[in-house]
């Protein structure tokens, strides 16, 4: 953790404490401490100091970094823990190079993956859909919808469709369909993804749990089979405070 001067610093120049702004003094805290934390200079999962020693600091008033702290622990950065204090909420990485799921991902860095389900149905496919798995016009498709989580956390929304002779019963599905697809042989060995930077929906805001207009990262994969056949259309919306994606690049 940074010493106490130098945070304070940070802080001060970041908020352009200094400056005259008719921006709110609680305005310009939250982006010194957002600043300091894309800067490094708070680490990931390190408590911030209490607010009676920001205040005192930074020469502001404890309403207003109250103030401060409560919009960023809504909008994700920071996370409040009972007893013990007001922290930066850890980032997740998930490298692009490999096909997994989810749960996967989260349980392999010793997290507990999670899901709350919006819908499990069956359906006729869209035009979309249609055409993202090779489908007949009028084709019936699984659908699923859930918020998946990690430690409880929501981290994103996620619509997964799919032909629905390969999941005729969508509610098999209790936390990885990849797990399910692997029973019958149908897990995807190959994808194909396209991200784009977007914002969050009232909607998508509300069951994420995070301001809207906040930033997220919308995902689109296509998944297939060994022999090339289309099993899985994927539109993911990840929560930008939370979530990185990694690429490793060789020549």
């Amino acid at each position: 953790m940074t010493d106490m001067p130098t945070l304070m610093r940070a802080l001060r120049d970041g908020a352009g404490l200094s400056d005259e702004s008719p921006t709110p003094l609680y305005r310009r805290l939250q982006h010194g401490i957002r600043r300091a934390v894309r800067e490094g200079v708070i680490g990931e999962d390190h408590a911030l100091p209490g607010e009676r020693d920001i205040a005192s600091g930074l020469g502001v008033s404890r309403v207003t970094v109250r103030k401060a702290m409560a919009g960023l622990v809504e909008e994700g950065l920071l996370v409040q823990r009972q007893g013990a204090g007001t922290f930066v909420s850890p980032r997740l990485e998930q490298p692009l190079s490999r096909l997994t799921g989810f749960t996967e991902d989260i349980q392999a860095r010793g997290l507990t993956a999670g899901v709350q389900w919006l819908d499990r149905s069956v359906g006729t496919a869209t035009p979309e859909e249609a055409l993202a798995l090779d489908l007949s016009p009028g084709a019936r498709v699984s659908r699923l919808y859930r918020i998946r989580t990690a430690d409880s956390k929501p981290m994103c929304l996620e619509h997964a469709t799919l032909p629905n002779r390969a999941l005729p019963q969508p509610e098999t599905v209790e936390r990885s369909l990849y797990e399910v697809l692997g029973r019958t042989g149908l897990r995807p060995v190959r994808a194909l993804q396209r991200l784009r930077a977007e914002l969050f929906g009232v909607e998508q805001a509300h069951l994420l749990g995070v301001s809207p207009g906040s930033a997220c990262l919308y995902i689109e994969r296509r998944s297939y089979l060994k022999g090339g056949r289309a099993i899985e259309f994927v539109r993911s919306h990840y929560r930008g405070d939370a979530y990185d994606f990694v690429a490793e690049l060789q020549i």
